[in-house]
């Protein structure tokens, strides 16, 4: 049901819009047939280095190394004067990183412009909307003109020129941001993620311009990604509506109207091209839908897969819940025996730490010598080796003398 109304939508913003192939591109499954260039664009980079390009997506700067400047320019001109442009980028980078994106719809704008970024291009005739970190919000979006008369290069303070802007934290969301550009009557209106960003009735950019993405890095880089960019137009004006010559400023001499043609006489060929155009442009548009609801479900099967993997099944669950109650079951029942030890050894702490040391003092007090047996035992020896001596001096003295 959800599909029959988004092919439904399809088919009323089919009637409603044409696209500009020559200035689009990422409208179907692949970017590029080849992988080495984009049709109708021209991919430029400096110092050598050319931005990467994938099967979905355009790395305009690399997340290694900094400093990096890369552009993407349509090679026609938009020849419509009521146009609505959409652009879905990424920016990935560390938590300090730096760098500037700019959609620039600009009069010669691969030779004006180049690779140039807001602050680095010089004189240019046109529009541009920045997309920096300006502001310390988290970044946002700011919106430039310029009628070739200004140098931003040399001017003292670019930034104060922006005559509107929004803030929009375009870092690390994980998923592409969609911005559009719609110039339709008297309005020009920028949107991001489906919110109105800057709306205005006095910007009304005139044909003939370029189309084109620039993006530098700084030296901790974020890596800018293009993903698509698709130009329509409304039914009021054919698909690649020729350029209108300057007329000459003269009267021109009355012109002769010619009688109404009765609509029997109208040659329906030119009515089933434009069916069949528009029945062609619903069917590319159905085809894109459905290899983007492909890849999404892919993607989905992919995420259970991988939560099946890492999630445990309902029957180890339960054999982990029953081990869990048994071993609840087993403490509560040595709980009490727990309890019990723990008193005993309670008291047992309490006994010792009563009776030891009254034990030891005992048994210091009877294993030590008394002090009375100690001075009867000193004093005896002395007695008898002072007995010793007189007895040796009353012999020696009476006993017979030698002469020599």
């Amino acid at each position: 049901m959800h599909l029959f109304y988004c092919l439904s939508l399809l088919a009323a913003s089919a009637l409603a819009q044409y696209l500009i192939e020559s200035s689009s591109f990422g409208q179907n499954e692949k970017i590029s047939l080849n992988n080495h260039a984009i049709p109708g664009w021209r991919i430029t980079g400096d110092g050598g280095q050319v931005p990467q390009l994938m099967s979905d997506k355009i790395i305009l700067t690399p997340p290694y190394p900094g400093n990096q400047r890369a552009a993407v320019w349509a090679d026609a001109r938009v020849s419509q004067s009521q146009w609505v442009a959409q652009f879905e980028f990424r920016a990935t980078g560390p938590e300090r990183g730096g760098g500037n994106l700019q959609l620039w719809y600009a009069k010669d704008g691969p030779t004006s412009v180049g690779t140039s970024s807001i602050y680095t291009v010089g004189h240019f005739d046109g529009f541009v909307l920045v997309i920096d970190p300006y502001g310390g919000k988290g970044g946002g979006i700011r919106g430039f003109m310029n009628d070739g008369s200004l140098d931003y290069k040399n001017y003292h303070s670019v930034d104060s020129l922006a005559f509107g802007h929004c803030d929009y934290s375009y870092r690390n969301l994980g998923r592409p941001s969609k911005l559009q550009i719609r110039q339709e009557g008297n309005t020009f209106e920028v949107i991001i993620d489906d919110k109105l960003c800057i709306s205005t009735d006095k910007i009304r950019m005139p044909p003939d311009y370029h189309f084109g993405i620039t993006a530098a890095s700084a030296e901790t880089p974020d890596s800018f990604e293009a993903y698509k960019f698709m130009l329509f137009t409304s039914k009021s004006v054919s698909r690649e509506e020729p350029r209108r010559a300057q007329q000459p400023n003269y009267e021109q001499p009355p012109v002769k109207t010619a009688p109404d043609t009765p609509a029997s006489s109208i040659d329906q060929s030119k009515q089933f091209e434009d069916l069949h155009d528009r029945l062609q442009t619903l069917t590319h548009l159905a085809e894109s839908l459905m290899s983007e609801v492909k890849i999404l479900a892919e993607k989905s099967d992919g995420r259970h897969q991988e939560i099946t993997r890492n999630v445990m099944s309902a029957d180890r669950l339960n054999a982990m819940d029953h081990r869990i109650q048994g071993i609840e079951k087993t403490v509560r029942d040595y709980q009490g025996q727990f309890s019990s030890l723990q008193s005993i050894l309670k008291d047992s702490h309490s006994s010792l730490a009563e009776s030891l040391p009254r034990h030891m003092g005992d048994i210091i007090t009877t294993s030590t010598p008394r002090m009375g047996l100690l001075l009867f035992v000193f004093v005896g020896v002395q007695l008898l080796l002072a007995g010793a001596y007189v007895i040796y001096k009353r012999r020696r003295a009476n006993g017979p003398k030698k002469y020599l």
